[in-house]
């Protein structure tokens, strides 16, 4: 896969808790407090008032918001290790997303006040603040760049080699099965395409022996005819 059609959904980004040092790390553990979330659970709310931030210590979590048209969009995944909710919970805005666990979670959840105070302590916390946040608003102008400039099948199938490599289980066949409850929609809505068509592209793709698809269950069948589509290979 060349790195022109991956980058907007690799995780080549160090998450935050691994570029804390261990002082940094016991200061936010004295500060929060441990919270498992069940899959499909609402770690965080779109538009709520709250303001304490969270590190994914284990699981995986989607990003989703709602356009004025009523469509949601899935933003991103996140993994453990990752901060969420540090937009509202240093401005005091409200949420400006909805997370929902898509596998059992555990977070520490920290208050906006004491977090900002270890902030000050410890540089080290300001220092991966600062980093996931130039790494984000890098993802963010890579999102933009790759949907203007490539073709809906070829951001598709770079998005399912990556949740294959992420998330997938390696079958005898060499066959990978993406272990995550994602529905068609999330997916339409994690390449910026309509649910009309991904779905035409799966469907062309099960023709093909691709991909096998059943409800929020796909498996890539074919990861080479992947990469040809996404750019690398003969």
């Amino acid at each position: 896969m060349t790195a022109r059609h991956t980058d907007r959904y690799r995780s080549n980004r160090v998450p935050f808790w691994s570029l804390l040092d261990d002082a940094a790390r016991l200061a936010l553990r004295r500060i929060g407090d441990l919270e498992t979330f069940a899959a499909k659970d609402n770690l965080l709310q779109e538009n709520d008032l709250t303001d304490h931030l969270l590190v994914v210590r284990r699981g995986c979590v989607k990003v989703t918001a709602l356009s004025a048209d009523g469509y949601q969009a899935v933003l991103a995944i996140r993994n453990a290790g990752d901060l969420l909710g540090e937009q509202a919970g240093l401005d005091g805005g409200p949420r400006s997303a909805t997370l929902t666990a898509l596998t059992t979670v555990e977070a520490l959840v920290m208050p906006a006040s004491a977090f900002r105070d270890a902030a000050r302590h410890h540089s080290a916390i300001a220092a991966a603040m600062q980093q996931v946040l130039s790494a984000r608003l890098r993802d963010a102008d890579s999102q933009r760049t790759s949907t203007g400039g490539e073709a809906i099948q070829a951001r598709l199938a770079a998005l399912l080699l990556e949740l294959g490599e992420r998330y997938g289980r390696r079958g005898d066949s060499g066959a990978l099965l993406i272990a995550l409850p994602l529905s068609q929609d999330d997916i339409a809505g994690l390449v910026l395409g309509s649910r009309r068509t991904v779905s035409r592209i799966l469907e062309q793709w099960r023709g093909n022996g691709w991909v096998t698809t059943g409800r929020n269950r796909l498996v890539v069948e074919n990861p080479d005819a992947l990469k040809r589509e996404c750019g690398e290979g003969p």
